[in-house]
């Protein structure tokens, strides 16, 4: 955690109980929420054929020849990828605090910050507005940009001013205590700088392919969904989603999910979690396999967990583990880590006809043989980008990176070759 930088500091020693109590005042920096009324919020939602040039990398999901990007926080492009040699940008849904979507069925499944909006996607380029769950997922807050904490106080304390959409970053001078070394004041907690919540808290259908990234999944007719440490499921069987089952603590910082049989497999910064669906309104704990603390994206093939851990930022200013991890899961009640292989800074990862695309410096790509002989089998190693996501469909690969959406066919795996780039990028 970053160190709490004290401009000046004038320390009071007393007692308080049996414990001592230590007042500092100190100068310090945090977020403090930046909030839009309600209703211009949930009005904000417009779908244009306008093409948008995409700034930022975001989550993917490929549905009946169309690819739908999210503009992190910004809404969705929508590419018509049915000539993956020459997609075109076909259109663009402004949907403020969308992270990630879901397709079932010719409808688009996504969320706005604490919403869940769906969409009729029966003419792909032109989606149609058809539904809102309000304060569906209360605890989604937006991207914090920098290393500081947040206001909790303020963001989770003031509901009646609307919707959290942004953050100042403001200093501030406080008196603060603190017991035993334990930092409170107001409704947040500091320690060493960074503040702290104080009160933790397929039947016949057509369903979309997501990429390793998404933190959405569909398994029959049930969507699952985790944000924070918490997952919801709802029922997609009628005219509009239904929440079906109430929200239930999953696990520490869950940033990935992935349906596989009957059993979703979950990637966090400290493990990848197993949940069987059996029955699938009330997913039940099988196992985990434990990590050093990194990001987490996993897929799963042939009864196999491939699992990429990766530094950065996103995780922890202080991770530094970088492997692709295989693991046995033929027995989801005991799985089996049967190889790790050290990576340069690995992250999306998909899987189709017994070969493996890797985003890590730039794409990998590996013939699956055995967990033991991976390395040996590299198809191919394309670099000068830095890959973040990737989905295999139809011998056509999709790859979004920092500097483009890159598209490779690889019917041949001799001779695998780029078909197409859109530059992403202001």
């Amino acid at each position: 955690m970053k160190k709490l930088l004290f401009l000046f500091s004038t320390i009071l020693f007393g007692l308080a109980s049996c414990q001592d109590q230590v007042t500092e005042t100190v100068t310090y920096k945090i977020n403090e929420p930046v909030f839009m009324s309600t209703e211009t919020f949930r009005n904000s939602v417009k779908v244009t054929s306008e093409q948008r040039k995409i700034s930022t990398i975001g989550k993917m999901c490929f549905y009946n020849g169309y690819l739908y990007i999210s503009e992190p926080e910004s809404g969705i492009h929508i590419i018509d990828n049915r000539n993956p040699a020459n997609p075109q940008m076909a259109g663009f849904i402004e949907l403020m605090g969308n992270a990630d979507l879901a397709i079932r069925d010719n409808k688009l499944y996504a969320d706005s910050y604490i919403d869940l909006v769906w969409f009729d996607i029966s003419n792909p380029a032109l989606p149609e507005l058809k539904g809102r769950l309000d304060s569906i997922f209360p605890s989604a807050l937006p991207i914090v940009d920098n290393n500081y904490g947040i206001d909790y106080a303020q963001t989770y304390g003031s509901s009646n001013k609307g919707i959290v959409v942004g953050w100042k970053l403001t200093e501030k001078t406080e008196d603060v205590n603190h017991y035993s070394g334990g930092w409170w004041n107001k409704g947040y907690e500091l320690y060493d700088g960074v503040a702290l919540n104080s009160t933790t808290s397929t039947s016949g259908s057509s369903t979309g392919i997501n990429g390793s990234m998404s933190r959405f999944t569909i398994y029959n007719d049930r969507l699952y969904s985790v944000i924070n440490n918490s997952m919801s499921i709802f029922d997609l069987t009628g005219d509009q989603p239904v929440k079906a089952a109430d929200s239930f603590y999953i696990g520490w910082n869950v940033e990935t999910i992935f349906s596989y049989k009957t059993n979703l497999f979950f990637g966090t910064s400290t493990g990848m979690l197993i949940y069987s669906v059996t029955d699938p309104l009330k997913p039940e704990y099988q196992s985990c396999i434990t990590h050093a603390y990194a990001c987490d994206p996993v897929v799963v093939d042939n009864d196999l967990a491939y699992v990429t851990l990766h530094s950065g930022s996103i995780c922890d200013v202080s991770a530094n583990e970088n492997s692709l991890i295989i693991i046995d899961v033929k027995d989801v009640k005991n799985p089996a880590q049967l190889v790790t292989y050290n990576m340069t800074n690995p992250k999306g990862l998909g899987i189709d006809n017994g070969k493996l695309f890797l985003c890590d410096d730039g794409l990998k790509i590996y013939k699956i043989t055995t967990p033991q002989t991976l390395m040996a089998n590299n198809l191919a190693h394309y670099t000068g980008m830095d890959g973040f996501d990737v989905i295999p469909f139809n011998n056509t690969l999709m790859m979004i990176a920092d500097d483009g959406l890159y598209q490779y066919d690889y019917t041949d795996l001799t001779q695998i070759k780029l078909l197409s780039k859109i530059a992403i990028g202001k």
